[in-house]
């Protein structure tokens, strides 16, 4: 098969995925769960991974062939901190074999006679850089948290190529950069995912928590990578996806360390029930926080008390003595 005719595949499952995600997605939104958007020979042929297609695919691109395609990296900086009114700092950074990342330090917003709460990591999801991801994470700074946020490699102004195994060592790189930042209380640390940010953060921290880390917080993260694959491509999806350093296989290594599950009931792109199979496989403690009608970026946003929910919680972890790993 000629180069040409490899790309063209690769194209094509690639783009046929995206598609059938989308399209998806908007039915979800809908809250309709009629597939007659889908013509039944293209469901078909996504159903059917041993047919023509499949064996194709599979031929071409191999076991897990698909797995740089659950990324979504943009080189862009839409927006920074300071368009919306919050000062913050540049932050230079590498991961553990060598490739340079880049970040963003926000300082709490607090009176002068108070004491920043903590520090919140926070690791993003799929699509696009920094900020594209400013909405998550600003109103912690305004409730008194210093906030980190960082891209992976491959995303934004950092360096390297979306990796999966490499991105969760970049998970750990963050959190290793911010205990050393002189604003920061290393001893105050939270980690908040958002989305794959969710699967990353527990797959980084399950063997081996970073210190000064008090609580977890994941917020519509998935359990497992080619479950997604099939929500948006069928079995052929499934097929040609890994299941490597899938949260579902770590989540229950987390503990001691207290774990705060979040999900919006309407959540078009991550299903709930991939929230709860998570939360039933976590060890405690944990929590579970279903948020009924919200969707996947706006969970603690919507019906008025989910970041006030959130926020208490992380008063009661911050409180008592940390719990290390064993």
């Amino acid at each position: 098969m000629s180069i040409w005719q490899v790309r063209l595949m690769k194209s094509l499952v690639c783009t046929a995925s995206i598609v059938l995600g989308c399209c998806a997605s908007a039915s979800a939104q809908s809250g309709s769960t009629d597939e007659s958007w889908l013509p039944e020979s293209v469901r078909g042929v996504f159903d059917d991974p041993n047919g023509g297609l499949g064996r194709l695919a599979k031929g071409v691109l191999g076991p897990g062939g698909v797995d740089a395609w659950f990324y979504l990296p943009t080189r862009d900086e839409p927006a920074t901190p300071a368009d919306r009114g919050y000062r913050f700092d540049e932050v230079r950074f590498t991961s553990a074999d060598g490739t340079p990342l880049h970040g963003w330090f926000l300082p709490a917003k607090t009176k002068a006679s108070m004491k920043p709460k903590g520090t919140v990591v926070f690791s993003h999801g799929n699509a696009g850089s920094l900020g594209y991801h400013l909405g998550l994470v600003t109103w912690l700074v305004d409730a008194g948290y210093h906030v980190f946020m960082y891209d992976y490699r491959g995303f934004g102004k950092s360096g390297g190529e979306v990796d999966r195994r490499g991105m969760v060592g970049d998970v750990r790189a963050a959190f290793e950069r911010a205990r050393r930042l002189p604003q920061v209380d290393p001893q105050r640390l939270i980690s908040y995912g958002h989305s794959m940010g969710g699967a990353k953060s527990i797959a980084a921290i399950a063997d081996e928590a970073p210190q000064g880390l008090r609580a977890v917080v994941v917020d519509g993260a998935f359990a497992s990578y080619r479950a997604m694959a099939r929500v948006a491509a069928g079995r052929l999806g499934e097929q040609l996806a890994s299941d490597e350093l899938a949260p579902i296989d770590h989540v229950d290594r987390v503990s001691p360390l207290p774990l705060l599950i979040v999900h919006g009931t309407r959540d078009a792109v991550v299903p709930v029930s991939q929230g709860r199979e998570l939360f039933a496989k976590a060890a405690e403690p944990k929590t579970w926080m279903e948020i009924p009608g919200a969707g996947h970026n706006d969970a603690l946003a919507a019906g008025g008390d989910g970041r006030h929910r959130m926020l208490a919680w992380l008063d009661d972890q911050l409180r008592g003595k940390p719990k290390a790993k064993q």
